[in-house]
C-alpha cells in the first residue's frame, strides 16, 4: 500500500525526523488561507506517484494569491494516472544542500537495504546514472543493532561534518521502516538547511501488504495500489514485479542489483520494461517469472544480471535457462554473471543456449538496449 506525502510525514516526525510545517488544502481558497498562515510556501500535489515536480504538480508561492493561483492550476490535473484532489501547502526551507536516503526490502539479501547519496533532489535512477559513485548501499541485519560504525566508514567525505546527526537520522528512518512493516521508506530530498538542520522535504512510504492487519489505523490514510493484470498475476505468485513502459526486459537478483541494472539501461538510452527481482526464494519460480516479462508485447530483448554471494548464480541461471527453453521466446537474451557458481553458470549458458555471457554489465546492457531499438 502506498502513502501520499502528507500521510507519510507524520511517521517521520513521530520518529524524531524534522519536516516543514504544512497544512492540507482541497480548494484554492484553502491553499490561500494556509499560505497566509505559513508564509512563503510550496504547493504540492498529493498523489501516490513520483515525478510530481516534472509534471507541474509542485509550485513555489510567496503570497496567498500565488498559492491560490497554483492550487487552481494543480487541482484536477492528472499525474501518473492519478487525479489531484488534495494539496500539501508547506513552509519553504532555506536549503544549503540536498541528499537522498532510503531503506527498502532486498529479497536477495533477505534483509533491509540502506541507500544514501550526498546528491539528492532527483530520481534515484538519475542519481545512480549520473553520480554512480555517490550512492552508498549498506545491507542491514535485523537481528543486530543499527550499524553506526559501518556507516561512519562508508559515508561520503562531503557529509563528514554532519555525520553524527546524519547517522542518527538514518537510524530514525530505519525505525520507521521496521516499526511500520515498510517495503520502502524514502526521503528525497533530505536537506541540510542554512542553519544546519536536517529536514525531510519529501517522503515516500510503501507498506508491505502482509503488514496491513497490524496497522489498522494507519491503513486508513493509505492509498491501495493500482496494479496491471501482469502485476496482479505476479502478486499471486509472490513475486515483486512492476510493469513499466520500456522495451528491455530485466531479470536480476536482489532489489539493489535490479535497480542498478535498470539505471544502466536508462543510462545507455534504453527503457526497462519491468522491475522484477528473482533473488531469495524467487529463483525457484524462474518459469512464471520469465513468463511475466515475456507477456509484455513491448519487450524486444531480455537482460539477465546475476551477482551472487550467498545466492548461487548457477542455480539461478539454470532456472532461467530451463524457463527459456520451455517458453521458446523469439527475442535475444543477454547475460552477465558474477559470484558464487559463476563458472558453472557461464558453462551452462554456452552449452545449452549457445551464446557467450558478457564479462562486463555495461557491455551486456549496451547489447540489450541496441537489440531493443
Amino acid at each position: 500500500m502506498n502513502f501520499e506525502e502528507h500521510a507519510a510525514k507524520p511517521l517521520l516526525r513521530a520518529a524524531g525526523i524534522e519536516t516543514p510545517r504544512g497544512l492540507i488544502a482541497t480548494t484554492p481558497d484553502e491553499a490561500a488561507k494556509a499560505a497566509a498562515e505559513i508564509g512563503p510556501c510550496v504547493v504540492k500535489a498529493q498523489v501516490p506517484t513520483g515525478k510530481r515536480g516534472k509534471a507541474g504538480g509542485i509550485k513555489l508561492a510567496k503570497t496567498p494569491d500565488e498559492a491560490r493561483a497554483h492550487a487552481t492550476q494543480i487541482l484536477g490535473m492528472t499525474i501518473g494516472e492519478h487525479v489531484v484532489e488534495k494539496l500539501l501547502v508547506e513552509a519553504q526551507v532555506p536549503i544549503a544542500c540536498e541528499m537522498y536516503a532510503a531503506i527498502l526490502n532486498d529479497a536477495e539479501a533477505k534483509s533491509p537495504l540502506l541507500l544514501f547519496s550526498a546528491k539528492g533532489g532527483m530520481d534515484i535512477e538519475e542519481i545512480a546514472a549520473t553520480h554512480p559513485g555517490a550512492l552508498v548501499r549498506l545491507p542491514l541485519d535485523v537481528r543486530a543493532p543499527f550499524p553506526v560504525d559501518a556507516l561512519k566508514k562508508i559515508l561520503p567525505s562531503q557529509v563528514s561534518v554532519i555525520s553524527g546527526r546524519l547517522i542518527e537520522l538514518l537510524e530514525q528512518l530505519y525505525a520507521v521502516y521496521r516499526d511500520h512493516d515498510a517495503e520502502l521508506v524514502e526521503i528525497n530530498p533530505l536537506v541540510l538547511t542554512q542553519d544546519g538542520t536536517l529536514v525531510a522535504l519529501d517522503c515516500k512510504f510503501v507498506m508491505d501488504d502482509n503488514g496491513l492487519p497490524r496497522h489498522a489505523e494507519l491503513v486508513k490514510t493509505g492509498t491501495p495500489d493500482k496494479t496491471t493484470e501482469l502485476e496482479d498475476r505476479a502478486k499471486e505468485l509472490h513475486l515483486k514485479f512492476i510493469e513499466l513502459e520500456g522495451e528491455v526486459g530485466v531479470l536480476a537478483n536482489g532489489a539493489g542489483l535490479t535497480m542498478t541494472t535498470m539505471d544502466a539501461v536508462r543510462h545507455y538510452g534504453g527503457r526497462p520494461a519491468n522491475f522484477l527481482e528473482i533473488g531469495g526464494d524467487s529463483y525457484t519460480k524462474a518459469t512464471p517469472a520469465l513468463a511475466l516479462v515475456l507477456a509484455n508485447p513491448n519487450v524486444k530483448s531480455l537482460l539477465v544480471n546475476f551477482c551472487g554471494a550467498f545466492a548461487r548464480t548457477d542455480v539461478m541461471t539454470e532456472g532461467v535457462i530451463n524457463a527459456w527453453l520451455e517458453l521458446k521466446p523469439k527475442i535475444p537474451i543477454y547475460f552477465t554473471i558474477h559470484g558464487t557458481g559463476e563458472q558453472e553458470a557461464i558453462a551452462m549458458v554456452r552449452s545449452r543456449l549457445g551464446i557467450e555471457p558478457y564479462d562486463l554489465m555495461d557491455d551486456a546492457v549496451k547489447a540489450a538496449v541496441e537489440a531493443a531499438q
